[in-house]
């Protein structure tokens, strides 16, 4: 399975070069269709969504809600995505989490104090097979 993805909204080369690009990936043989935006508002995604789902190439597409994280699932499902993609949150949400525990361990000297905020050694054993 082959993705396409288009990054002319994040180049702002605009709304047009966006959607030829899918047309040609599309008849290339790309499978799906992954379209970028760095806008905080979904509004460009949607019209390129609604715009794409009428073209004779269309393909299903993905979506990457990082900057434009307001916008639901269901919103996106409507508008005729069928993947979408947590590209970084987890990644961002672990550099924030391992920041802190260390910042506790070099204030205090020791780890006491975060042992309640961390999970159990046996609990990862579990995990693991």
């Amino acid at each position: 399975m082959v993705a396409a993805r288009i990054e002319s909204l994040i180049l702002k080369k605009g709304m047009k070069d966006a959607l030829k690009r899918a047309e040609n990936f599309s008849r290339a043989g790309a499978d799906l269709i992954l379209i970028h935006s760095k806008s905080k508002n979904p509004k460009e995604i949607l019209e390129f969504a609604k715009k794409f789902k009428k073209s004779k190439f269309f393909k299903p597409m993905i979506a990457v809600p990082s900057s434009y994280s307001s916008i639901k699932e269901e919103q996106l499902r409507k508008a005729g995505f069928s993947i979408v993609i947590y590209a970084n949150q987890l990644l961002r949400s672990s550099i924030k989490t391992v920041k802190n525990i260390l910042y506790s361990i070099l204030k205090n000297s020791r780890s006491h104090e975060i042992e309640k905020k961390i999970m159990p050694i046996k609990e990862i054993l579990n995990i693991i097979p």
